[in-house]
């Protein structure tokens, strides 16, 4: 079965994430993902990036993660590759975070370009420490290139949890909406992207973003040595 479903709607690339679980970062995922990331840049498009209903990810595959070893690895170095390509991708990725947000799935929540999230009963953040993990190198860098200085340490160091309304203020989220809406609302945001002229937007991006991705790389180096990331 696919984790990734891929349609296109005018100039934006919908890719919906659905594993029928947590949503996890697995391998499989990441395969998936960045061959539709590759249609998407070849047909230089928008991407909509959708989670499944209730859940955008929970992070990192589990199974996997408490393998440790070369395995483990693998997995961490290629969600960073993933969460770097977001970051400086060649045309504007919007997000919409369908539910819960956790760990990983916080990460790439900070890397896009416009998120947006449901309203509900649902939790977004880094839950890294409070599950026994300590927050790889990277993730640090990544969420001290993107949540806002007053939630930085609140989230990374004591792993605050944050409703889709606070997360607006912490720097995880753009916009929150109700779910009857919220798809509207992302092609509305996705259409009106779509009009820029893309070679300025990713000149300008990769202008903006050159230090925090330079900060990621060197982060997923400190984590796994200087040929972790090629990149």
């Amino acid at each position: 079965m696919s984790i990734i479903t891929s349609t296109e709607q005018d100039n934006v690339q919908i890719i919906q994430w659905d594993d029928g679980k947590a949503n996890a970062v697995s391998a499989p995922l990441l395969q998936e993902l960045n061959q539709a990331l590759d249609q998407a840049e070849r047909d230089k498009r928008v991407v909509l990036l959708v989670g499944r209903p209730g859940r955008f990810s929970a992070g990192f595959d589990l199974q996997v993660m408490g393998q440790g070893g070369t395995a483990m690895a693998e997995l961490v170095v290629g969600g960073a590759r993933l969460a770097l390509r977001l970051m400086q991708f060649p045309t504007p990725v919007v997000m919409v975070c369908s539910g819960h947000s956790l760990a990983m799935g916080g990460l790439l929540l900070q890397v896009g370009d416009y998120r947006l999230g449901v309203s509900g009963d649902f939790k977004i953040g880094l839950n890294e420490v409070a599950i026994g993990m300590t927050m790889p190198w990277f993730g640090v860098e990544i969420s001290r290139g993107r949540l806002q200085p007053s939630h930085f340490q609140r989230a990374v160091v004591n792993s605050e949890i944050y409703t889709p309304e606070s997360a607006l203020a912490a720097g995880f989220l753009d916009q929150v909406c109700a779910p009857e809406a919220i798809m509207e609302a992302a092609m509305r945001v996705s259409a009106s992207l779509s009009q820029l002229n893309m070679a300025a937007h990713h000149a300008t991006k990769l202008r903006v973003r050159e230090q925090w991705a330079a900060a990621v790389r060197g982060g997923v180096r400190k984590d796994f040595g200087e040929n972790a990331l090629p990149l």
